[in-house]
């Protein structure tokens, strides 16, 4: 079974290779994803997360969900001493580093918990996957149409941050400019919320990020520095 949606800005799609999948199921994990984009988007003037960057809502009133992601984005920000923010200065509360990669785990253990055994989810190029091996290319910082490693996964989480999508979008918060030093961090982590926001973590942090991501409790890590210098950790999950 297959399905592709556009959904949070970036195509998602679903494969599930059990015989049998429950009635409704994947229904469930689009409408999740489509929920999660009407509440968190800062981009939507009647979600919480942008009533609560107004103060129509004060921070004791947000649902559970948002308290977790808000309580994930300030632990990123300590761990990182700031480079990773997700309220910059002139700009207003714009939690997305931490809710796709959230958002994308949470379904994925909807797929689980409903026994789906062997599946991948991908949301716009960040994996996460279930009842291996799975190969999961990673885009070559340069060109497009080629790759400049591929991973093996027999379940867990990959994501990537880098420049080629969306150009210099990531600010080191310490600074408030934007993060130079890398331009394409992937980690490979137990879930989907770690792998993602430690890339974007690492990436912020420039080329001290790599060792930061690297010492976080189950990730691996492939980066590319501002010199086209490869740096992997020795645990990553290279295919043969």
């Amino acid at each position: 079974m297959q399905r592709v949606e556009h959904v949070m800005g970036f195509p998602v799609s679903l494969r599930i290779d059990d015989e049998h999948v429950p009635a409704g199921l994947t229904d469930a994990v689009f409408a999740w994803l489509r929920e999660v984009d009407e509440r968190f988007s800062p981009f939507k003037d009647d979600s919480e997360v942008s009533r609560l960057d107004r103060g129509e809502i004060a921070l004791g009133e947000v649902s559970a969900d948002l308290a977790e992601v808000l309580d994930l984005c300030e632990q990123y920000r300590l761990a990182t001493g700031g480079a990773f923010d997700a309220r910059l200065p002139g700009r207003g509360l714009d939690p997305c580093a931490v809710v796709k990669g959230w958002s994308v785990q949470r379904a994925a253990e909807l797929l689980t918990a409903a026994g789906v055994r062997r599946y991948c989810l991908n949301a716009g190029g960040d994996v996460v996957v279930a009842g291996g091996p799975w190969r999961v290319g990673v885009r070559h910082p340069d060109h497009a149409d080629r790759v400049c490693t591929v991973l093996e996964l027999d379940h867990g989480a990959v994501a990537t941050s880098a420049l080629y999508e969306r150009g210099e979008h990531i600010v080191d918060g310490r600074t408030g400019r934007p993060a130079t030093g890398l331009i394409s961090v992937t980690v490979v982590a137990p879930t989907l919320t770690e792998a993602d926001t430690a890339a974007t973590a690492a990436f912020a942090m420039g080329a001290e990020g790599v060792a930061w991501a690297a010492g976080r409790e189950g990730c691996e890590v492939y980066a590319v520095d501002a010199r086209r210098r490869v740096r992997r950790t020795a645990g990553l999950p290279m295919a043969a």
